[in-house]
């Protein structure tokens, strides 16, 4: 019995150890900076897959985004047409703190999104309602933004429902102009 105890902390130990996440903070000394009002600025386009929770690939995307600013206030529309001929839009509003840290909202967005930056990577998280199979869902979105060159980032989205992670969506952003 003493054994199966054991057996069980150290599996609890191994399942709380992959649950977490590195602190944007550790990025610090990364680069080039990341500046959000700076990179999502004018237009945009990204490419990107969505994966299952098993890692196989469901979809692709690309997403025409337009982004602008007045102040710290910021809007980013983003259009996007998935390989099945499925059409979205999603309209973000912004706001940008001097302490780096962001908040956004958008139509399918349930509360407020919740962002920071640090060196060269971005992260926040944010509840979402998706349609799937004619039904909608909440999920939760964590978005990892790293920045590539000033002209191009790679997004890691890991999306979960009740804490398990259903499903990926990865992306490379670009500036168009």
């Amino acid at each position: 019995m003493k054994h199966l105890a054991s057996i069980l902390t150290l599996l609890v130990c191994i399942f709380l150890v992959s649950c977490a996440a590195p602190d944007v903070e550790h990025y610090k000394s990364s680069s080039p900076e990341f500046n959000f009002k700076q990179f999502f600025n004018g237009k945009l386009k990204a490419y990107g897959v969505v994966q299952d929770y098993k890692g196989e690939l469901t979809r692709k995307l690309v997403v025409d985004m337009h982004a602008y600013w007045e102040g710290n206030k910021g809007t980013i529309e983003e259009d996007f047409v998935y390989d099945d001929g499925q059409k979205q839009r999603r309209v973000w509003h912004i706001t940008l703190n001097d302490d780096n840290t962001l908040t956004g909202t958008a139509s399918d967005v349930l509360g407020i999104a919740q962002g920071k930056s640090s060196g060269s990577v971005f992260h926040w998280t944010y509840a979402l309602v998706l349609n799937v199979d004619d039904s909608e869902i909440e999920v939760n979105f964590d978005d990892w933004m790293y920045l590539v060159t000033q002209s191009r980032l790679i997004n890691r989205t890991a999306i979960d429902k009740f804490g398990v992670e259903v499903g990926e969506v990865t992306l490379v952003i670009e500036k168009v102009e």
